[in-house]
């Protein structure tokens, strides 16, 4: 995703502008709606090659993660083999036990379940007696699966070959309980060499990001005071794309995540239950109405959101963000992108400044999943009484999740879909760090060391409760580490433990021995 490439040099010199045609609005919404569009206005360019690396040395360390690895990856392999997810509460309860009792064994003189009025959280705090203090925000929960889609049991984590190297295949490898591990055995390595921590640590877990972190909130008020004698906060996270090359975000955007369903009432179609098909020819279909409403929000292609209003809080970027973006165009491949994403094309055909701003400063409409009716083998001839949709919408800087849904919820009225009911399921802000924090620096001079000098991007397109740190504590984040992983949320999700020959993906030693250096590097001010 973000390995050197010059191929992207061209499309930029001095200024570019990212922009989109009008686009007719079928719907009546008012006349044509257009995207917002942005000018780069800098020549300026952020090169994180350019920042010191970090010099320090810990041998012994070093040596015990080496002399450990195999005792380390199986601690990966518990981790991973134990279920934990959230939508289904499947081994919630057994993950954050065992997250708390690996946080015990570690020597926190804290480590305790936080309830919540939901999945529990768990608290840790580990006292170096040090004159500065890191939080660690972990999450233990992890999406479903369908079993039939893996290659390897997504609960077994079994080592596998494939062209990266040597593999380990499970639900939570790289999102996220396979980095967050990698940061255990790091602790671990630190202590059995040195006796204690560089820094001291907070841990402020959650088991509910993957239902968007609805009760995260309660684990924060439990200790806010605490937490904001913090430093900062690190988000553990495989930083590295399959070629080698790696990124840091410094936020991530916001979401609105909500159901949407049509069921037969006063406005027709059958309100009780299914009834025979043929009755399509005198009764309404809650289904037909569903798809009506979903596809009134956007224009045909389902590229431009027709909701009024709803682009009215995007901002251009910052003069720091026009100059990280311009560090990230010069070595961007985003056929790396495509490839690892398995599409052959962006929307509209963007290239280069186009499809990246559109991904980084405009909100999203997505149907997530749709359902109604029958959708098993054979044949069944129904009019079903109800449908249902999920839909997510990701928001940038500067959007109110609440004042995104009223504009939604006013769209479908004026169009006469009142009875479309909508269930809001969860929605949080974005959240940002500016690339002039001490801890960014720390972080950006361990890449260094490693040979891994990142693209530092202003944020990620996809959501984290990471508001609850940058704009409630005010406190600056940093997700990153070495490592590489895909298959978030999708089948064969991986994290590389033995890289291919001539890789420069970083395995599970060096993974580990990064997180050891971010933790000096913090405590030395780096």
């Amino acid at each position: 995703m973000n390995s050197r490439s010059a191929l992207l040099l061209s499309l930029f010199a001095f200024v570019f502008t990212a922009c989109a045609e009008p686009t007719p609005d079928p719907y009546g919404t008012g006349g044509e709606v257009q995207r917002p569009s942005f000018t780069i206005t800098t020549e300026a360019s952020f090169d994180a090659a350019n920042l010191p690396a970090y010099s320090g040395n810990h041998t012994a360390t070093y040596a015990y993660i080496d002399d450990n690895i195999d005792a380390h990856l199986g601690n990966l392999q518990r981790w991973l083999r134990q279920p934990s997810v959230s939508a289904q509460n499947l081994g919630i309860q057994e993950m954050a036990e065992m997250l708390r009792s690996d946080l015990e064994g570690l020597g926190f003189v804290e480590a305790e379940l936080v309830p919540t009025s939901g999945h529990p959280g768990v608290w840790g705090y580990y006292d170096a007696n040090a004159d500065k203090t890191l939080m660690v925000y972990l999450m233990y929960d992890v999406q479903p699966v369908n079993p039939e889609d893996w290659v390897s049991p997504p609960f077994e984590a079994r080592l596998v070959e494939n062209q990266h190297g040597t593999v380990l295949i499970a639900r939570g490898a790289t999102n996220q309980k396979g980095p967050e591990r990698a940061f255990l055995n790091a602790l671990e390595s630190i202590l059995a060499t040195e006796g204690t921590l560089p820094v001291n640590l907070m841990v402020v877990a959650e088991g509910e990001e993957e239902l968007g972190s609805p009760h995260y909130p309660e684990i924060i008020d439990a200790y806010e005071e605490r937490l904001r004698t913090a430093e900062g906060v690190l988000f553990p996270f495989n930083s590295q794309g399959p070629s080698g090359d790696a990124s840091m975000n410094l936020g991530v955007k916001g979401i609105l995540y909500f159901e949407m369903e049509a069921r037969g009432g006063t406005w027709g179609g059958p309100k009780e239950a299914e009834i025979h098909g043929s009755y399509k020819a005198i009764v309404d279909a809650p289904v037909l109405r569903l798809a009506q409403a979903i596809a009134s929000l956007t224009t045909p292609d389902g590229n431009t959101i027709l909701v009024p209003g709803y682009y009215d809080e995007v901002r251009p970027p910052t003069e720091e963000e026009q100059i990280l973006i311009n560090g990230i165009l010069a070595k961007w491949n985003e056929d790396e992108m495509k490839q690892l994403l398995a599409v052959d094309q962006w929307i509209d055909d963007w290239t280069g400044a186009d499809a990246l701003l559109s991904y980084l400063y405009h909100p999203t409409l997505n149907v997530d999943g749709i359902w109604g009716g029958y959708t098993g083998p054979g044949v069944k001839t129904i009019l079903p009484h109800i449908a249902t949709a999920k839909v997510d919408s990701r928001l940038p800087p500067d959007f109110d999740p609440d004042e995104q849904l009223a504009k939604i919820r006013a769209h479908l009225d004026a169009k006469g879909f009142e009875d479309i009911e909508i269930r809001k399921l969860s929605a949080y802000p974005s959240s940002q760090t500016s690339v002039e924090a001490s801890l960014v620096a720390a972080a950006i001079s361990v890449f260094n060391k490693y040979d891994a000098s990142p693209d530092v991007w202003p944020r990620l397109a996809g959501s984290a409760p990471f508001y609850q740190f940058t704009q409630r504590l005010e406190l600056p984040l940093v997700m990153g580490g070495l490592g590489h992983g895909s298959g978030a949320h999708a089948p064969n999700e991986y994290i590389v433990i033995n890289p291919a020959e001539g890789s420069s993906v970083a395995g599970l030693a060096r993974i580990e021995k990064y997180y050891v250096d971010l933790l000096y590097a913090l405590a030395a001010g780096s």
